[in-house]
């Protein structure tokens, strides 16, 4: 298959198949920047360090050197999402049903943003692919469970390494800082937080633009009648079309999620910002180079958590709290239901 930009152009206009994969796959690139992308940045807004447009045009950036530089060093997170299932020796029907998955994606995660409640988009994408196989081999022999329990140790990753982590960073920052002037410190936090933010927007790109790109790679392999995606190169252009597809989600849609994440949750002041940042940042870092799928949106939040409760658990909206946790762990079965019956719809259909 030709995987330059003027090849894959021609291929869409003439495989049908593949150019509405290729529009779901960039539907799903969209949701993400418009309901995952933004927690990246949503410290570094809400404490005033960048506006939300000249931040929305960083994260774009880094989001793409993320992906660049992180799959020239371990691609393993693309292929731990292409592996998790099995679509069977049918590449039609698997085609269409990775177009349910990444349709019900879309459907949760736009439903979930209305309440301005930030989902995972790397959870919904599994529970998508998984909800899909199951209805086409009629039952979970679709499922690969050694790449789930990946996906079980990142869930447990995210929530515990982000909490642990972000209250470990804001401990040291507020005891190499306590005797220091205040306004000193604010303006170097304000800095700092901006290079954290980027740090974030970065390592978001080596996961989430990893696992869409992985699932774009599937399903043109699909529309080609090959059951699998070994030997095929990222080009930097798709990598580059994934970034800016991020960026205008997160420019449409992202106020209310860096409301909820960066406000609502915990009152944050700059040096617990970047304590944040950090924090989430080393622990997708970790999680990268081990090729462990991790959600961008529960390592981040479990790190503001985790810097909030330096001082006070109660400084910490368990409200808000209460709410995200619901809606991850309704992710699973919710979107994998969706996908379960878009994926029987389409059979029908097709």
């Amino acid at each position: 298959m030709d995987l330059s930009f003027t090849g894959f152009l021609g291929e869409l206009l003439e495989n049908p198949a593949l150019l509405v994969t290729t529009l779901f796959t960039l539907g799903v690139i969209f949701v993400n920047g418009w309901t995952d992308a933004p927690n990246a940045i949503a410290t570094c807004v809400t404490t005033r360090c960048l506006s939300a447009r000249n931040a929305i045009i960083m994260s774009a950036f880094f989001n793409f050197l993320g992906v660049f530089i992180m799959t020239q060093i371990n691609s393993s997170v693309a292929s731990t999402i292409s592996n998790m299932v099995d679509f069977g020796d049918s590449t039609q029907n698997a085609l269409v049903a990775l177009c349910a998955a990444l349709l019900s994606i879309v459907i949760y995660s736009v439903g979930a943003s209305i309440f301005g409640i930030p989902t995972s988009e790397s959870h919904s994408l599994i529970a998508g692919l998984s909800g899909a196989a199951i209805a086409i081999q009629h039952g979970t022999g679709g499922i690969n469970g050694a790449e789930w329990v990946k996906v079980l140790y990142g869930l447990v990753l995210s929530l515990v390494l982000g909490f642990g982590t972000g209250w470990v960073v804001c401990k040291i920052i507020s005891f190499i800082c306590r005797d220091m002037d205040r306004r000193r410190t604010n303006r170097f936090f304000g800095f700092a937080q901006i290079a954290g933010a980027a740090a974030m927007s970065f390592m978001h790109g080596a996961q989430d633009g990893q696992k869409f790109i992985g699932v774009l790679f599937l399903g043109a392999a699909f529309a080609h009648g090959q059951n699998s995606v070994s030997g095929m190169e990222i080009p930097v252009w798709l990598m580059l079309l994934c970034s800016v597809v991020m960026a205008l989600g997160t420019s449409v849609g992202g106020e209310k999620i860096i409301k909820s994440v960066g406000m609502d949750m915990v009152k944050l002041e700059r040096y617990q910002g970047f304590a944040a940042d950090v924090s989430g940042a080393l622990c997708l870092l970790y999680s990268s180079l081990f090729g462990i799928p991790v959600s961008t949106t529960h390592t981040k939040t479990s790190a503001i958590m985790g810097v909030g409760a330096v001082k006070r658990i109660s400084a910490i909206n368990f409200g808000v709290v209460k709410d995200m946790v619901l809606t991850w762990i309704f992710t699973f079965p919710g979107c994998g239901l969706i996908s379960f019956i878009m994926a029987k719809i389409f059979m029908y259909i097709f």
